[in-house]
Parts: structure tokens; C-alpha cells; sequence
């Protein structure tokens, strides 16, 4: 997926975020969370934020399908 970890709560929060936008209702709120919690992050790895934030939508947008059991 990606050299970055992302805690969970980062994950859910971005697709909450992804799952409004793609529903025409991404509040204002929601995006200001996801933002705040990029930039908190970013500085926590010590990576530049919009590098933190293009990873993270990648992995969230984009994640590959979980194989079916079976």
C-alpha cells in the first residue's frame, strides 16, 4: 500500500470524508477534521502533509479489493 502507517482512526476518518464527497455532503466540519488530523500526523512522522495527505487519499480511494473468503 504505502511506506506511511496510518493509524485506524486516520483511515476511518478519510473515508468517512471520501464515502460524504462521493454522496454530494462532505461538510465543512468533516473536511476540517481530516485536514487537522493529516497535518497532526504529518508532523508526527516528520513528513511533508501533502505528501502524508496524496498517500493517505491513495490508500483510502484506491485500495485494493480484500480477497473473497471462500
Amino acid at each position: 500500500m504505502s511506506d506511511i502507517e496510518f493509524p485506524d482512526d486516520l483511515i476511518a476518518l478519510e473515508h468517512a470524508a471520501w464515502e460524504e464527497h462521493r454522496a454530494g455532503r462532505l461538510t465543512v466540519a468533516t473536511a476540517n477534521a481530516v485536514q487537522d488530523a493529516i497535518t497532526a500526523h504529518a508532523k508526527a512522522v516528520g513528513m511533508p502533509r501533502v505528501e502524508v495527505e496524496m498517500t493517505l487519499k491513495r490508500a483510502v480511494r484506491h485500495a485494493e479489493p480484500e480477497p473473497a473468503e471462500g
